[in-house]
């Protein structure tokens, strides 16, 4: 006889005359019997229960929890239509749009394009007047916490974390369980091949303060991002100090990557600290020299990118789900790397950044640190001295 949440009992007295080997045998006749009646668990702690307190515990914070994907599908084709306002590449968006169209075709997409501090600010004024022209919103990493007051509170991650969306929980923000980001950026040092001998390529961070690289040998941003990202490693004093002595080796002072590697690709200067992973290999595929080298120096600055939330008062909720679920497939991952290029995220086995990092020492920006950002960015320029581009 079987009682599920309490013991199994067996008539065995009968099958055993050696009073020695009872207990030995009865042990191993209840782990069979356990084993074939495939009970794991009491009633009490059943499926439908345990997606009931996974509903409960979010909405106790004010998080709507949807306990079913075919239920999320349903409310997407009612709702029949999507628009995204994301920071990707437009080949990425055009790309991706097509790859969610052939998945979902009952849901007609729009993806618009934003980037840029002022296109952030104008956006977030938008939404504070009552917009509703987007359902989803990529989220400036520095006005992340400007952002929070107007997105859904729907827990993404809670679905996630028990398979009704398919997507890797680490993509989303503990804290505000309704915030993901898509992507992964890294920073790297560049060097032109033929100005950089090779045993000046530097192989750590201080090896940027050598004499041999003091004035005008290397750029730096005056927007503090790349040097304020190793904080999550080095602590705010010490990334200062090293701020404060990259500034005295007079480096040239350049805003925006892609004007440094410009003017390292012509031979202007000879090394830029601090582009992204991604801007090096799409420049490397337009480089008709071949002079374009680039190391990663450990720990490697590394933040999150591609952020999104859906608006509170998004007229596609459910469809916008579905959207967040492909963006973390592998497929939309492969396109990432495809069209950005290199852009996918370190939590989804098989993209190229995942490849890429494996085994670093990482300064990664946690969910945790996405609101101490700016304030980073502020120290590091005050090391500086609040620098002006000399590179336009």
């Amino acid at each position: 006889m079987r009682d599920y949440c309490g013991s199994i009992s067996v008539p065995i007295e009968c099958l055993i005359e050696d009073e020695t080997m009872k207990p030995l045998l009865c042990g191993i006749l209840v782990i069979v019997l356990l084993l074939s009646s495939g009970v794991t668990q009491c009633p009490g702690a059943s499926p439908a229960a345990t997606v009931l307190k996974a509903k409960q515990e979010p909405e106790s914070r004010g998080y709507s929890f949807i306990a079913s994907h075919d239920e999320i599908v349903a409310r997407a084709k009612s709702e029949g239509r999507l628009r995204v306002l994301a920071g990707m590449e437009r080949s990425t968006a055009k790309a991706a749009a097509a790859a969610f169209g052939k998945k979902y075709p009952f849901i007609n997409l729009q993806v618009g394009e934003i980037e840029g501090a002022d296109q952030a600010q104008r956006n977030i004024l938008e939404i504070k007047s009552g917009a509703r022209n987007w359902d989803i919103h990529r989220i400036a990493n520095d006005r992340f916490a400007d952002y929070l007051p107007y997105l859904l509170k729907v827990d993404i991650l809670g679905m996630a974390e028990r398979g009704i969306l398919q997507i890797p929980p680490p993509m989303i923000d503990p804290k505000n369980r309704n915030v993901l980001a898509f992507y992964t950026r890294f920073q790297v040092t560049a060097y032109n091949k033929d100005l950089v001998p090779l045993n000046q390529v530097p192989k750590a961070w201080e090896d940027l303060l050598r004499s041999e690289l003091k004035d005008r040998k290397f750029m730096l941003d005056t927007r503090a991002s790349d040097i304020s990202f190793l904080v999550p490693a080095w602590g705010l004093e010490k990334t200062v100090d090293f701020a404060r002595k990259l500034a005295a080796q007079q480096p040239v002072w350049v805003q925006g990557g892609s004007r440094g590697l410009a003017s390292l690709i012509s031979g202007e200067i000879p090394m830029v600290v601090g582009p992204y992973f991604n801007g090096i290999k799409r420049a490397q595929l337009k480089d008709p020299t071949g002079v374009l080298r680039y190391v990663v120096l450990e720990p490697v600055p590394v933040r999150q990118s591609e952020i999104e939330g859906i608006q509170n008062s998004a007229q596609s909720p459910h469809a916008a789900l579905l959207w967040f679920e492909w963006m973390a497939s592998l497929e939309a991952q492969k396109l990432a790397d495809e069209y950005e290029p290199f852009a996918s995220s370190i939590h989804v086995r098989g993209g190229a950044i995942e490849h890429e990092l494996k085994g670093r020492t990482l300064a990664a920006v946690s969910w945790d640190q996405q609101e101490q950002v700016q304030e980073w960015q502020r120290k590091i320029l005050q090391a500086y001295g609040f620098p002006k581009a000399e590179v336009k």
